[in-house]
């Protein structure tokens, strides 16, 4: 790891295999929560967005990426809330593994709103289609799941249960 660059991507490796706590198919680079990576005097800065504010998740997510990458020296993390997170920033690798774990992942934002703001709902979901059997077939049954960022749904057709990622 003597060259910076070299040292950078491998960084990037061990950072691509660290599974979000609450959703652990899902890497955070995947999520979107690491968004910049740089050097540091004697180690790296790792800059983070979490999903939302109040995450219970954030000092895990935290603990888990210094874990990670104690072997690269001091491990400085930069919680950066500005611009805040969107579920735009989740890759299409893992709106894959959401659908496939069983959570529908959001669908993009309108970019005709700009800069997504909490107070203001998103366009409604016209279909939602069911992870499980492809349906369009469902309805919402709570606009909470097991976390805040995730609502639950019901299939009519398969009649199974799965959570919705909320588009934020």
């Amino acid at each position: 790891m003597a060259n910076s660059c070299g040292r950078l991507e491998a960084a990037w490796e061990v950072l691509r295999q660290i599974p979000d706590p609450e959703v652990p198919v899902i890497s955070l680079c995947e999520l979107g929560i690491v968004r910049d990576l740089k050097e540091s005097a004697g180690g790296l800065e790792v800059v983070l967005t979490p999903t939302y504010s109040g995450c219970p998740a954030t000092e895990l997510i935290q603990d888990n990426v210094r874990e990670a990458l104690k072997a690269f020296g001091t491990v400085q993390i930069t919680m950066q809330r500005a611009p805040a997170w969107t579920t735009d920033w989740i890759s299409e690798e893992g709106r894959r593994k959401l659908k496939d774990y069983g959570i529908a992942p959001p669908g993009p934002a309108n970019p005709a709103e700009g800069q997504p703001i909490r107070l203001v709902h998103r366009a409604s979901l016209t279909k939602l289609a069911c992870p499980r059997c492809g349906s369009e077939q469902t309805e919402k049954l709570s606009a909470f799941g097991s976390t805040a960022c995730k609502a639950l749904y019901r299939c009519l057709s398969c009649r199974e249960p799965f959570e919705h990622f909320k588009p934020i």
